[in-house]
């Protein structure tokens, strides 16, 4: 469930890139659709205001304007690797507040991960802008913290988390987009943002807090790093545009991370 959302949050670039709007209409307006798609699958949500909820879901909220911020501030390349040193982070803050343990194999997938995403970006990195760059390396914070926060919830029910998350997300980043360019609504961008609210929010929100209960916090976020290998993928195979050799060597090297310690968790929860 973890790599289906990971998967499914993967397909963002391609359908952002056929919307002509700034970047903060798309978030609100994507993060307003997926609310209602939780909103549908939940019917009733149970939200109770505990510690983990909240947290959970202002970090998430945080997350999406954070990396929005980085994205304008800086470059994509920088933003992406900057926002997936998370592992790391959630290696350290998964041990104090869950107590879960961070075992060898994970630091060795955290290790090629860093490798693979080394590989991937390394012409596509530059100087950037130190703020930019600040902002996305707090956004691999508050990533971090959504999953250990999600994790807390593991005997509860972590979906009403990810609703708070997108009603934040959708408020601030509609406020800010009044005082931007209105978008124009074309049959090709509504369509677009129509399968960035439903499926690329909504249903992998749903998938996320399914996965979440199921797997420790590092190991979900380890997964999720499959989510930059998987955008070129869409983006060859619906507009045509060939990933480069390091693109194909870095997200080699991430796949076979991932799947290696995915497969070493399995085998080690079996007996």
């Amino acid at each position: 469930m973890m790599a289906a959302t990971a998967s499914l949050w993967s397909i963002a670039g391609v359908f952002i890139k056929v919307i002509d709007w700034n970047p903060f209409a798309i978030a609100g307006i994507r993060s307003f659709i997926a609310s209602l798609v939780i909103l549908a699958f939940l019917r009733n949500p149970k939200i109770n205001w505990s510690f983990p909820q909240v947290a959970a879901a202002v970090a998430n909220a945080v997350t999406m304007l954070l990396f929005v911020a980085a994205n304008k501030t800086t470059t994509a390349a920088n933003a992406i690797l900057l926002q997936y040193l998370a592992p790391v982070f959630t290696a350290f803050i998964g041990a104090v507040l869950l107590k879960e343990k961070t075992r060898i194999e994970h630091w060795v997938a955290i290790f090629f991960v860093a490798v693979g995403m080394t590989i991937m970006f390394a012409n596509k990195l530059d100087g950037g802008q130190l703020f930019g760059d600040a902002i996305a390396l707090t956004s691999a914070v508050t990533f971090s913290l959504y999953i250990v926060f999600m994790r807390m919830q593991k005997e509860g029910s972590p979906h009403e988390s990810n609703l708070l998350s997108q009603w934040i997300a959708a408020a601030v980043c509609l406020i800010v987009s009044l005082f931007l360019p209105m978008p124009q609504f074309t049959p090709k961008s509504v369509a677009a943002i129509l399968v960035l609210g439903t499926v690329q929010i909504g249903v992998a929100a749903i998938l996320m807090a399914y996965a979440i209960k199921r797997i420790s916090a590092v190991s979900a976020n380890l997964i999720a790093v499959i989510e930059p290998v998987l955008n070129p993928v869409w983006v060859f195979l619906v507009l045509g545009e060939y990933p480069g050799m390091n693109t194909i060597i870095g997200g080699t090297v991430i796949l076979f991370a991932v799947t290696g310690v995915s497969v070493i968790g399995a085998r080690r929860s079996m007996t």
